[in-house]
């Protein structure tokens, strides 16, 4: 019994620390955990910091119009760039750096357009590292690995998401209403995980110069043109993305129901523990079954859960939905950045492939909490949920006709 207590507990160490991944993947982890610390310590507390320096609503809303906009042009762009250059890390290393340097820019703010072009500038940090930070996760591993590494990944991720409010909560509670003094302390996770790249993240082997696979131009542009093969999954993604709104408008449904401040920032905490806990073992299951059919279930997961919070009232019930909302991230995350890797073909336009997925996921997410806003406030906010359930259901019908190269269903 011991033993199997013993073995049982090496298992979850291997698979919560990543124990058998390569030190690259282990290190990009632990950057996105100390960057989204950093990230969360800021993010809850701009839109009133942002409305004391005088920016009301309309501002808040082109502040984050603008920065999603970039984000998303930006991702797929970076992709292609780290292609043709035949690098990833300098983009990798670029944005968490640059981001990294907004923070004490932030605390110095003195004038509403500061936070807007801080934010904008955050957001382009994003854009260029994340399409190539994919690809060197991908690039790492074993295809056998790489949706347990894309989720392993994301799971440090969403921890330090769950970090980072309540550290700001901490500072605030022994420095009440001193923000800045947040916002420049969030500077120091962040430079944790900038440095945490340059150390300890690896440049896979490129092609010797001189060779055809590093001066052909046909080998080149194969490199980044999107493969056929992709072309039904991104309309999917797209498709899914449209109805996959902010998550502010699920806490907006909470606090509807009834629950305090502090209620909602430990409800956010505990979201994304719950989305750490589930995103390594599922990664794992979605190498053994298949990205495909793990996506399915996830968005399966998803529509049920926005047709729940159509109709959920109480607290209790929607406390129930986000815990099975943070499965479907779960599910999803690290198997979608699989199926892409996987459909583009050995080494060929990988980081093209995931810049086009994260634009299409990126370009579907801008305007979805658009059109969510619009449902919610015209109509009501059971047909905005009930509008986001039917997308994620048509987008999976779609996924559906999805096949790889050879015309084969990809399930695998």
């Amino acid at each position: 019994m011991m033993a199997e207590k013993a073995q049982s507990k090496r298992s979850l160490r291997e698979l919560y620390l990543g124990t058998h991944l390569p030190t690259s993947v282990k290190a990009l982890g632990a950057t996105s955990f100390f960057q989204d610390v950093a990230s969360e310590m800021v993010y809850p507390l701009l839109p009133a910091f942002l409305a004391s320096l005088g920016g009301g609503p309309l501002v808040l809303g082109a502040m984050e119009s603008i920065s999603e906009g970039v984000l998303a042009i930006l991702k797929g762009a970076a992709g292609r760039w780290s292609d043709r250059l035949g690098r990833r890390k300098p983009f990798v290393s670029a944005g968490y750096g640059l981001s990294a340097l907004t923070r004490p820019f932030l605390a110095l703010a003195a004038a509403a357009w500061h936070v807007v072009a801080l934010r904008a500038v955050d957001r382009v940090a994003k854009g260029l590292r994340t399409a190539p930070r994919d690809a060197l996760i991908a690039d790492a591993v074993p295809p056998e690995q790489r949706a347990y590494a894309f989720s392993f990944h994301q799971g440090l991720d969403h921890l330090g998401a769950a970090v980072g409010p309540l550290a700001a909560a901490a500072v605030l509670y022994f420095a009440p209403g001193r923000v800045r003094l947040v916002f420049a302390l969030a500077t120091i996770p962040a430079i944790i995980g900038w440095l945490t790249v340059q150390v300890f993240t690896r440049e896979p082997p490129q092609p010797a110069a001189g060779t055809k696979a590093a001066t052909d131009p046909a080998v080149q542009a194969a490199g980044t043109r999107l493969p056929r093969a992709l072309w039904i999954p991104l309309m999917a993604f797209l498709l899914f993305s449209l109805g996959n709104a902010s998550d502010a408008f699920l806490l907006l449904r909470a606090a509807h129901a009834g629950l305090g401040a502090t209620g909602l920032a430990l409800l956010w905490s505990g979201f994304h523990v719950v989305k750490w806990l589930a995103s390594a073992p599922a990664g794992r299951l979605a190498d053994r079954l298949g990205p495909k059919p793990q996506i399915l279930a996830g968005w399966a997961v998803y529509a049920v859960v926005y047709a729940g919070f159509a109709f959920a009232t109480g607290v209790r019930g929607i406390l129930g939905w986000f815990a099975l909302y943070a499965l479907y991230y779960g599910l999803t995350e690290g198997a979608q950045r699989a199926l892409v890797v996987r459909l583009a073909g050995k080494n060929v336009g990988l980081g093209s492939s995931l810049g086009a997925f994260h634009l299409a996921t990126g370009l579907g997410t801008f305007a979805a909490s658009l059109l969510f806003g619009v449902l919610w406030q015209e109509a009501s906010p059971a047909a905005a949920f009930l509008t986001g359930a039917g997308l994620a259901a048509a987008g999976a019908a779609l996924l559906l006709l999805a096949r790889d190269s050879s015309g084969a269903p990809a399930t695998a």
